[in-house]
């Protein structure tokens, strides 16, 4: 068996980063807490342990206190300001106030409200794709609608006009290179300039909002910051679009990707869906636990602690890997199966815990009502030419996703 650094630093190469779950099964089988002193972090590879760790108060996300030691220079850049001030990178008490204002604009309701705007969305980028397709000719899923469907849907919800929404598609994928653990200075470059334009727009919205309210999630938060005399401040509220927009554009277009990948990829599990779409949702959950598209996380021990049997000192860093922990077998017998009819799933995929994700219905959402419309439209849809996967070593993500719909 390799050893457990050559294991880690497999997962870096193109066939790794490709299908890095032999070697996180070989590093759970043998090492499931396993410190790599280079990163100088302890990676988690059980179901049991990551989820701990996302529960327990004694671990902390990397927030401005921690970027102030590890990223001195962070205030010169917009990006890393904006960044480690989100819910995303607070904790305690500033955490749970932020979250708790903004928490009602997530409810069940206001999803529940949004579906048939998803489903409009949905028909209609099928309908695009349809006509890109016709001459049985291969068309970009990823272009054509794994990455306008959210773009689409998050911009709805928070009260973009579609005439408006024409940038968000570069600046947010831009923004989102915040999401990766190492990041370039052409990243910094990138994600610094792409919050500044898209603070300057929300801003502008807010503005727009105050005067005119109308039922999106911009005229909610500001009525709750309203309501209790600046509860929520003005940056925190232009922040807090910024983040919806970013969070809820990237990993769901990715999970859409991987979702048809998966389908197409067990012909017999595409045929299972199409004959029972309304498994869809159920096809979402197993796509997540499956390949999920973020693949793990960080966090920060508060204290001294104990995680499956190691200490972990104080200050420690600890990495989740949720891709690990969704195929444990310990959690989800015969993991490496794709089954959508599977039962008893429970994913780390939104993580858990105070950081539970506030869009995961919305993400859920989207993923079945593409499912189930996409099945029913293409049955016979297949992969026309190889896709390819973006170069990430925490997310999972395909930039191109080729597909033809055969006769």
């Amino acid at each position: 068996m390799p050893d457990p650094e050559s294991l880690i630093l497999s997962i870096l190469d193109p066939d790794g980063r490709d299908n890095p779950h032999p070697a996180f099964a070989a590093l759970r089988s043998s090492v499931p807490v396993y410190h790599h002193a280079g990163l100088d972090t302890y990676f988690l590879t059980r179901f049991a342990d990551c989820h701990a760790v996302l529960t327990n108060s004694a671990f902390r996300v990397p927030d401005r206190e921690w970027c102030s030691h590890a990223f001195p220079d962070w205030r010169e850049h917009p990006a890393a300001e904006f960044f480690y001030s989100s819910l995303l990178r607070t904790n305690g008490a500033e955490h749970s106030r932020v979250r708790r204002l903004i928490g009602g604009g997530f409810g069940a309701r206001r999803i529940s409200a949004l579906l048939p705007a998803v489903r409009g969305i949905v028909d209609e980028l099928l309908d695009r794709f349809a006509d890109a397709t016709a001459d049985g000719g291969p068309a970009d899923f990823q272009e054509l609608v794994g990455y306008p469907l959210p773009i689409a849907v998050v911009s709805h919800l928070i009260g973009v006009p579609p005439q408006e929404r024409g940038d968000f598609d570069r600046l947010g994928h831009d923004a989102g290179r915040l999401l990766e653990p190492v990041r370039t200075q052409e990243d910094w470059r990138r994600a610094d300039e792409a919050v500044v334009a898209l603070r300057t727009y929300f801003a502008d919205l807010v503005r727009r909002r105050r005067a005119r309210p109308a039922d999106d999630l911009t005229s909610t938060l500001l009525a709750v910051r309203d309501v209790d005399d600046g509860r929520l401040s003005a940056d925190e509220l232009v922040d807090t679009l910024l983040l919806v927009l970013v969070a809820g554009f990237e990993t769901t277009a990715h999970l859409l990707g991987l979702a048809v990948h998966a389908l197409l990829s067990h012909p017999e599990q595409w045929r299972l869906l199409a004959k029972r779409p309304g498994a869809a949702a159920g096809a979402v959950e197993e796509t997540l636990r499956w390949d999920t598209p973020v693949r793990m996380t960080e966090r920060i021990a508060a204290r001294p602690v104990e995680v499956g049997g190691v200490p972990i000192p104080e200050g420690g860093n600890v990495t989740a890997v949720l891709t690990a922990g969704n195929r444990d077998p310990a959690r989800h017998p015969d993991p490496d199966t794709f089954a959508v009819l599977r039962t008893d799933i429970k994913v780390l995929s939104f993580s858990a815990g105070p950081h539970y994700c506030l869009g995961a219905a919305l993400a859920r959402a989207e993923g079945a009502e593409l499912l189930e419309r996409i099945v029913s439209r293409f049955p016979r849809l297949a992969p026309a030419g190889e896709p390819v996967r973006r170069k990430s070593v925490s997310l999972r993500a395909f930039a191109r996703l080729p597909l033809a719909a055969v006769g």
